[in-house]
C-alpha cells in the first residue's frame, strides 16, 4: 500500500509540474548572462546545437511558441536561440525607491522609445529609471549581437484575433509603421513576417505569406527593429498566433530561405564558422 501511494504521489507531481521552459535536448550547450532591473531578475539564455545557421532572439518571456518552434529548427538544422528569461510575463515589471513601474521589453533601444513607454504605461518620471532601462537594451544588444551576424532574427507570438496582418491596414492602428504590406487570404491573419529590407519582403511575398516591410517614416518607439532599420542591420520578425507552432515553424524556414537568397555571403559566412 505505501508502495502504491508513493508511485500515485510521484505521477502527480510529474503531472502538475510545469513544462521544460525551453523544451531543451541532448547536446544542448547553454551560457547565461545574468542582469539585475533593480528587483527584477533578468536572465539572457543562449541556447546552442550543432553548427551556427540562424541565430533567434526571444524578447517577450511570456511567447513560448516562438522558443519551442525556434528549438524544432535547431534542433535538425543547427543553431542558437537567446531566450529573455523573467518570469514567464510580457513586460518588465519592478520597483525602484517604492514605486513600481512596467515597461515593455521591445521598447527599450532608444531613449525617445524608453520615455515614450515609460508614458504609456503611467509610470512616474525618473531619470536613474531610464538611464538603468538604456543599459539593459545595451547588454541585449550585445549579447545578441546583430552587427556581427548580419541581421536580427526575432520571434514573437499573439493573441487570436488581436494584433496581426490586419492591423498594417489602411485605416488601422500601424498603418504609418508600413511601408507595403502583402496578405495572404488564406493564412491566418494573425501569422505573419515583419521585415526592413525590400529584398527579403518581395521574396517572402512571392513565397505568398503575410508579410509586411517596415517604413523608414514610422514611430521611434524604441522597439528592435527600428533600431535596425536605423543601424541598416536586416532585421525579420516571425510572429504567429500562440500555439501555432507548425506555422511557426514553417515561417521560420521561408524566412530563412529569404535571407540567405538575398544575403548568399551570410550563409557562406556561417559555413566557414
Amino acid at each position: 500500500m505505501l508502495k502504491y501511494c508513493c508511485t500515485l504521489l510521484l505521477i502527480l507531481a510529474t503531472l502538475s509540474a510545469k513544462p521544460q521552459h525551453p523544451p531543451v535536448f541532448d547536446g544542448i550547450k547553454t551560457d547565461t548572462v545574468a542582469l539585475k532591473l533593480y528587483d527584477l531578475d533578468i536572465k539572457l539564455v543562449r541556447y546552442s546545437y550543432r553548427m551556427p545557421n540562424v541565430n533567434f532572439l526571444v524578447i517577450h518571456d511570456d511567447e513560448d511558441t516562438g522558443v519551442k518552434a525556434a528549438f524544432e529548427y535547431i534542433q535538425f538544422s543547427g543553431g542558437s536561440i537567446i531566450d529573455c528569461q523573467y518570469g514567464s510575463v510580457r513586460n518588465f515589471r519592478f520597483s525602484h525607491r517604492s514605486s513600481g513601474f512596467m515597461t515593455d521589453p521591445n521598447s527599450i533601444y532608444s531613449y525617445q522609445g524608453i520615455v515614450s513607454a515609460l508614458v504609456k504605461y503611467e509610470n512616474t518620471d525618473n531619470d536613474s529609471v531610464i538611464d538603468k532601462l538604456e543599459d539593459i537594451g545595451k547588454k541585449i544588444l550585445e549579447y545578441y549581437d546583430g552587427a556581427k551576424h548580419g541581421y536580427f532574427f526575432t520571434l514573437h507570438n499573439n493573441a487570436d484575433g488581436g494584433f496581426g496582418i490586419n492591423s498594417y491596414q489602411e485605416g488601422e492602428d500601424l498603418e504609418l509603421t508600413a511601408d507595403s504590406v502583402h496578405v495572404n487570404p488564406e493564412m491566418d491573419a494573425d501569422d505573419l513576417v515583419l521585415v526592413t529590407d525590400p529584398a527579403l519582403f518581395r521574396h517572402l511575398k512571392v513565397q505568398n505569406v503575410n508579410v509586411i516591410l517596415q517604413s523608414d517614416r514610422g514611430p521611434e518607439d524604441g522597439s528592435l527593429s527600428v533600431y535596425a532599420m536605423a543601424h541598416k542591420i536586416p532585421y525579420i520578425n516571425v510572429e504567429v498566433q500562440h500555439g501555432h507552432q507548425q506555422v511557426h515553424l514553417e515561417l521560420i524556414e521561408k524566412a530563412i530561405k529569404a535571407l540567405f537568397e538575398v544575403y548568399p555571403h551570410l550563409k557562406q559566412k556561417k559555413a566557414a564558422e
